[in-house]
């Protein structure tokens, strides 16, 4: 039977809300929706609901709220005065995991530049005291500090991790480079949170990539090369992982992790795999193809992978309108995934050009390269050289054409 055509509901909103708290340690003891035409601008919620929620709180006993919005600094403080409990959003949730998950150094000064970032919209006054938040969720990373220090100190910390991460893009540029005067072909895989991108390539390249069954296991990018087989022939590409997407992503996040994100932008082709499973999983699509969008990540070939497919029926069909394959897959047990090669080995030879010319013999490192990366038509050995005609790579044709 086919799958309706599911987008993001509030209740999904909300789903995907408790699994973000799980992610950070808490205990999710209860939900609420209140049906407005906008937030209240000073409370959030309605005076109805916040004594509802009063005694929703009492009889779960429950120590803390999470709104699944951004709140303002005047709602979170009315909120906490009326019922003096911690309150989160969902910006701050996802900041807390990223700073419990940051393991590059690259990734824990991308965290704390985010955090300073979101903090230093809420500095008015005396701002929200971390005394006010008490401990354990929120107060997590990097960027645990106090809230009512001065805006120049966060802006010259600000200053500072923006210069040590322009440092660190510059290294990331150096290898960038020299992956491409390799001529290695780099697919950057992309998707929503725990789709299973992780368990991918731990399954395609040996990689020991932590691969958990949660939100955001894993924050830091990762490239493995990744050598196939393919009619008697070779291929070396790398895989490039990067950080799972969510729907309302705080802009603060997408800013501070541009230079990880930016992996994608300089891939030759995407591989967005889906989690088939999700019920949501359009939804989540046009989640992925929205951030690359505001990245200005266009025209690149897509490969979609629809994951976990042991997980639903063979009936259920599948569809991406962006992509030009797609394949049916489970990282998990295999199925499937020894179909990858084919599929990247005809988006990289679909992109092939023809071109001639003579290869000097002071120069043989290039044909060698040649009959790697490319397919050799015709050569002739000449006094001044091998006469070559050749399918290759736009980039390696460039080297050939010099």
């Amino acid at each position: 039977d086919d799958r309706e055509d599911y987008s993001f509901s509030t209740e999904d909103s909300l789903s995907e809300l408790a699994e973000l708290a799980e992610t950070a340690g808490a205990l999710v003891v209860g939900r609420m929706i209140q049906k407005l035409p906008a937030p209240h601008p000073g409370t959030y919620l309605g005076s109805g609901k916040i004594d509802e929620l009063k005694a929703v709180l009492a009889q779960t006993e429950a120590d803390g709220i999470i709104a699944d919005d951004e709140l303002s600094n005047s709602q979170m403080s009315a909120l906490q005065q009326l019922l003096d409990c911690k309150i989160m959003d969902r910006t701050m949730l996802i900041l807390d995991i990223f700073a419990s998950h940051a393991r590059s150094a690259e990734g824990m000064l991308q965290v704390e530049l985010a955090q300073l970032n979101y903090r230093m919209t809420r500095l008015t006054g005396k701002g929200i005291s971390m005394s006010r938040l008490g401990g354990g969720i929120g107060t997590r990373g990097p960027g645990e500090k106090k809230l009512e220090v001065d805006r120049r100190v966060i802006r010259n910390r600000i200053a500072l991790l923006n210069r040590e991460l322009r440092e660190l893009q510059s290294h990331r540029d150096t290898t960038r480079k020299m992956r491409s005067r390799n001529n290695c072909p780099v697919f950057a895989i992309v998707g929503y949170t725990n789709v299973g991108k992780s368990t991918l390539l731990n399954a395609l390249t040996g990689a020991d990539i932590l691969a958990q069954d949660q939100l955001f296991a894993t924050l830091d990018t990762t490239t493995r090369r990744y050598t196939y087989h393919i009619s008697n022939n070779s291929r070396e590409v790398l895989l490039t992982d990067t950080v799972g997407f969510i729907r309302k992503l705080p802009h603060h996040l997408i800013e501070a992790f541009k230079s990880t994100l930016r992996e994608t932008e300089y891939a030759d082709y995407i591989i967005h795999v889906v989690d088939a499973s999700d019920p949501a999983c359009s939804g989540s699509m046009e989640v992925v193809y929205s951030i690359l969008e505001q990245l200005s990540i266009k025209g690149k070939k897509i490969i979609t992978l629809f994951n976990k497919t042991d997980l639903i029926s063979e009936n259920v069909e599948l569809r991406d309108a962006h992509a030009k394959r797609t394949l049916r897959i489970s990282a998990k047990t295999g199925a499937g995934l020894d179909k990858i090669p084919e599929i990247l080995e005809e988006m990289i030879t679909d992109d092939y050009i023809a071109v001639t010319g003579i290869i000097p013999y002071s120069k043989l490192d290039i044909l060698n390269e040649i009959r790697k990366n490319g397919r050799v038509t015709s050569e002739k050995y000449t006094e001044d050289g091998v006469e070559l005609s050749a399918m290759v790579s736009p980039a390696l044709a460039g080297v050939i054409l010099e």
